[in-house]
């Protein structure tokens, strides 16, 4: 596995890993959360159909496309952090505004992930230029 192909992987990973605390006592990491929006998208579609939770959704699927290839695709990867991104920040804005520091640093494996992986996406295409 390349060294794109890994961080990927780390990227969809970290992004399971937000922890969300709501109203009435409520709290779940989003792969909890996630679960939940898969099973309705199969019982009641129209109750999990919004674009804070497909959209992110699409971003996880496109980043396990880059998995299954020879080569990683470096636009399908920026388009997949930036779709996930929308809602991790979200989250992020969050904790930060409400000074919940669970839910804040539960967003930075995330972020370090992918700021990581566009570095690494940027690297080697200046290397493949420089060959």
């Amino acid at each position: 596995m390349t060294k794109l192909k890994i961080l990927n992987f780390l990227v969809i990973i970290s992004s399971l890993l937000p922890y969300l605390e709501w109203a009435g006592g409520n709290s779940g990491f989003l792969f909890q959360l996630e679960a939940e929006v898969i099973r309705k998208l199969f019982t009641s579609p129209l109750d999990a159909i919004h674009p804070f939770t497909l959209i992110p959704l699409l971003g996880q699927v496109m980043l396990c496309t880059t998995l299954l290839g020879s080569k990683v695709s470096k636009k399908t990867t920026y388009a997949a952090i930036a779709f996930l991104a929308l809602l991790i920040l979200l989250i992020s804005f969050i904790g930060l505004m409400n000074e919940n520091i669970k839910v804040l640093i539960s967003t930075f494996p995330f972020i370090a992930f992918s700021i990581w992986s566009v570095l690494a996406h940027k690297k080697y295409d200046t290397a493949c230029m420089n060959n």
